[in-house]
């Protein structure tokens, strides 16, 4: 089965409530089996730019992947994104 991946870019506005959802959903994801393979960090951007924050997650399957971003405590967490970042975010099916 094929693995899942979380890809978000982000221009933080807020960064303490930004921090807040971080800690929420940096355990959420973990009881979903994520693992971190970029988080933030050094980058230079190419053909658009706005967004300083990338971050790749990376799950055991697509569906995995989908189920954590649609859970219920991961929505919640999520409503700490609102006014605090600008994102985007796309599950990609790895090969």
């Amino acid at each position: 089965m094929s693995k899942g991946y979380w890809v978000v870019r982000a221009k933080v506005i807020d960064s303490e409530n930004y921090s807040k959802y971080i800690n929420l959903a940096t355990n959420i994801i973990g009881e979903h089996k994520g693992k971190f393979l970029v988080r933030g960090g050094q980058q230079t951007e190419f053909e658009n730019s706005g967004f300083e924050r990338s971050v790749v997650i990376e799950f055991e399957t697509y569906k995995d992947a989908l189920e954590c971003y649609e859970s219920e405590n991961y929505q919640k967490a999520l409503k700490l994104v609102e006014g605090s970042a600008s994102r985007l975010v796309s599950i990609v099916e790895g090969i």
